[in-house]
């Protein structure tokens, strides 16, 4: 047999032979994974159950806390829910308890109502009744007493002024004393504290002034040949000479006192130097006038150091320096004013006001009667224009100007202005009258309480500062008496002009006299 053909027989059968192992332990193989995975199964199965049983057990326990949780919510919820039930059921009590007490309310207003709506009618029904009622009354009163309506209204009227006045009378009274009581003793203590601090001197300024001789032979040199010496003396000063028989002296009279100045040192230097005669008596005067200037400037800077006040506008001081040759009945308006200055920073410290703004608007206060001859107005409203213009505040312009009320104060220290320049002149020696001037003032203050209903006697003593009136005491009660002592002061102030205060004095006294017999 061919080799090849045995040789591929023999491969057949190997292929066969394997093939046939193959199929064998794959039989055997596969019983073998059968049992197996059905050993996998069952276990499988077994843990599934076992899985199966624990979930449920997890479950169940899981569903039980949920379940009490929501039970334990519900019963909060619960008690929530009834608790609000319960304060509902309490506002709506609340609520029904005020709708009672409302409507009970509303009852009660509507009886008063209905009481108010009778009460009205029954109040209208008097108020017609009494109309007639009236009406007949004074129907009746028209024929008891014979009066027409206009004559009964002033006889009530007439009543009723005589009633009013003496009450108001008795309280103008009452509030006086107690005015008096609280503001006597205080003002006694500013004012008595002001003039006790400042003991200024007071030099009176006359119309005059009197020029010393060395000797009498001296008055023949003054008069000159012919009296020419004295002509041009006069001429050159524009004031009067009068050579007497006062030894050792020679006069000078002149209205203007700065003339009468510059007039009394020429007269002292043309003496001391022995030369009189016309052309040395002009160059003299002359000199004189020019220095003048200077000498008032001094007198304005010597005030302004006196009264204690800095920060002036230099100037002021000429026009201020003019009042040591001005004077307001004999009293130096210069000296005064200084005077005023002093009075009123006392004042003001006792007040708690400023000393600095008092000493100036003291000082200042009659500075416009240096220039009033110059300009129209009063002294008052000049001299407060004046010191504005050279830069002095407005707190003290107006004071100034407002001192003699020409003006509206703004301030406390125009009143204070008003007083210190009172006391300055009404002081005892401060100022001086002419007899003429006397005389009429005094005339004139008797005349006008004479004037009065019911004043029997009037008499002006204490050199006119205080009027004394007796009055009819059958006319005049203890309230009429008050009321006259002010109607009284109304009328002195609004007619007359005077330094100072006046004191009125109104005398009451009932006398009864018998004789025995």
């Amino acid at each position: 047999m061919d080799p090849w053909i045995v040789a591929i027989l023999i491969a057949l059968a190997s292929l066969a032979a394997g093939f046939g192992l193959q199929v064998l332990v794959s039989s055997v193989g596969l019983h073998t994974a059968k049992r197996e995975a059905k050993a996998l199964v069952e276990e499988a199965e077994q843990e599934a159950e076992a899985i199966r049983r624990q979930g449920g057990i997890d479950a169940q326990s899981e569903s039980l806390k949920v379940r009490e949780a929501f039970e334990e919510t519900t019963r909060d919820r619960r008690d929530e829910i009834t608790a609000l039930e319960e304060r509902i059921r309490q506002r709506e009590a609340k609520i029904d308890s005020k709708r009672e007490s409302l409507d009970e309310k509303e009852a009660v207003l509507d009886r008063k109502v209905r009481e108010a709506e009778a009460r009205r009618a029954a109040c209208e029904q008097k108020d017609g009744e009494l109309e007639q009622a009236h009406e007949q009354l004074v129907d009746r009163l028209h024929q008891v007493s014979g009066l027409s309506p206009d004559d009964a209204r002033r006889t009530l009227l007439d009543e009723l002024e005589t009633t009013v006045r003496g009450e108001m009378g008795a309280l103008i009274r009452g509030r006086y004393q107690e005015a008096e009581e609280m503001a006597d003793q205080q003002a006694k203590k500013v004012v008595t504290l002001a003039i006790q601090r400042y003991a200024g001197s007071q030099a009176g300024s006359i119309m005059s002034s009197s020029v010393p001789l060395p000797n009498d032979k001296m008055k023949g040199r003054i008069i000159g040949r012919n009296g020419r010496n004295i002509r041009a003396l006069e001429a050159a000063t524009g004031v009067n000479i009068l050579v007497d028989d006062t030894p050792e002296a020679v006069l000078i009279s002149g209205f203007d006192p700065v003339r009468r100045e510059v007039a009394r040192q020429a007269l002292e230097q043309l003496i001391a130097d022995g030369r009189i005669h016309p052309a040395r008596i002009e160059e003299v005067v002359q000199q004189v006038d020019r220095d003048m200037d200077e000498t008032i400037r001094s007198a304005g800077e010597d005030a302004a150091y006196a009264a204690g006040i800095q920060g002036v506008d230099p100037a002021l001081y000429p026009v201020l320096g003019r009042l040591r040759f001005r004077s307001s009945y004999a009293q130096n308006v210069l000296d005064h004013s200084v005077e005023v200055a002093h009075i009123m920073a006392t004042m003001a410290s006792e007040l708690g006001l400023d000393p600095a703004i008092a000493r100036r608007v003291g000082l200042f206060h009659d500075i416009g009667k240096a220039v009033d001859h110059e300009v129209d107005g009063g002294h008052a409203v000049i001299g407060g224009d004046l010191i504005r213009r050279h830069g002095e505040a407005e707190i003290v312009s107006n004071a100034v100007a407002a001192h003699h009320q020409d003006v509206e104060a703004q301030s406390l220290y125009a009143s204070l202005a008003t007083s210190a320049d009172a006391l300055s002149g009404a002081r005892p020696g401060a100022r001086s009258e002419t007899t003429d001037m006397y005389v009429k003032r005094l005339e004139k203050l008797e005349q006008i309480a004479s004037g009065f209903e019911g004043v029997e006697h009037s008499y002006a003593i204490q050199a006119g500062r205080e009027i004394r009136v007796l009055v009819n005491p059958a006319t005049i009660d203890d309230d009429a008496a008050t009321v006259l002592a002010r109607d009284l002061c109304a009328a002195i102030e609004a007619e007359m002009q005077y330094p100072g205060h006046i004191r009125v004095t109104v005398i009451r006294e009932t006398r009864s006299v018998e004789y025995a017999k």
